[in-house]
């Protein structure tokens, strides 16, 4: 993800595909917390912050699953620990 305003400091990772798949998978964990705590909690102001967070973290989500996709196949979506 390049940013090209000069406000803005930029930092880049090299992942291997079980690192990224282990990111990738915990940011989706929290996006689905979020999307509850959205969903259910009463207290406006929690929900509007975890609104802006939701919004940004599911900016960066469909970045990082597409580009991984590309690079790595399909499979890196899939985190079943079930064996074959």
């Amino acid at each position: 993800m390049k940013i090209s305003t000069s406000c803005h400091k930029q930092f880049s990772l090299d992942l291997n595909e079980s690192e990224l798949k282990i990111i990738i998978e915990a940011l989706s964990e929290k996006e689905r917390d979020l999307a509850e705590l959205c969903s259910h909690d009463l207290d406006e102001d929690a929900v509007a912050e975890a609104g802006n967070d939701l919004i940004e973290l599911r900016l960066l989500l469909g970045f990082l699953k597409d580009n991984a996709v590309e690079v790595y196949g399909q499979n890196i979506l899939n985190f079943s620990r079930s064996t074959l």
